[in-house]
């Protein structure tokens, strides 16, 4: 504990999804992680173009996919990721197809994610599980297939389900993941002493809007 803010901010996906977003709203998230050097900023794919035309290369544009349920086509999660890094995104943060999981259909995700990971050209590929619709099991058979895709992070969740990351799970992650794989808690990262709490336990990048937030109250005034 007790690491420094500049360390905590260097890991947060500046992030902003909501289906009311303008782009002043985003110009604003772009500029927050200007200010405060995120790890990148994590948006709405129809402000890709946008944003990475306004940033210019100084921080990485995310932006996510089959966003927020995960029960997109192939096909379609394929397109919307080439749409994307034609468009600038740096990053590539992808939500599984949950029911294909619960029904055992592991191969259906495995080889979803690797078709994904194909026309990512290269970017970051972070796969969303949506951890609170999981069982432990389903979560460590979520690890393996992870591993073996290929993709570069293990991420908790979308934000947008019954609920966000949790200390047990970046813990269940940590002791499941092969050899290269990252973990990136996001959900509900509601203070700096649970993002730090995260970092301890091993991930590595955090998706969270609040933490600049605090920041920022932190920086105003008496």
């Amino acid at each position: 504990m007790g690491r420094d803010i500049k360390d905590i901010l260097a890991v947060c996906d500046h992030t902003l999804l909501l289906q009311t977003s303008t782009w002043e709203e985003i110009r604003g998230i772009c500029d927050d992680a200007l200010k405060y050097h995120t790890a990148s900023v994590c948006i709405p794919p129809c402000y890709v173009k946008q944003a990475a035309e306004y940033l210019g290369g100084r921080i990485p544009v995310c932006t996510v996919i089959g966003f927020p349920n995960g029960n997109h086509t192939t096909a379609c999660k394929v397109f919307e990721t080439k749409d994307a890094v034609a468009n600038g995104a740096d990053e590539i943060d992808m939500v599984i197809n949950v029911g294909m999981l619960k029904a055992g259909d592991y191969e259906y995700v495995l080889n979803e994610i690797r078709e994904i990971r194909d026309v990512c050209q290269g970017k970051i590929l972070k796969v969303i599980i949506e951890t609170c619709l999981l069982t432990d099991e389903e979560k460590i058979k979520m690890c393996e297939i992870v591993t073996a895709s290929g993709a570069d992070f293990i991420k908790t969740s979308t934000g947008f389900s019954t609920a966000g990351a949790t200390f047990a799970d970046i813990e269940l992650f940590a002791q499941h993941i092969g050899e290269g794989v990252r973990m990136k808690a996001a959900g509900g990262i509601s203070s700096i002493a649970d993002a730090e709490k995260f970092m301890d336990l091993g991930a590595s990048r955090l998706g969270t809007s609040r933490i600049v937030k605090l920041v920022k109250a932190q920086e105003q005034p008496d």
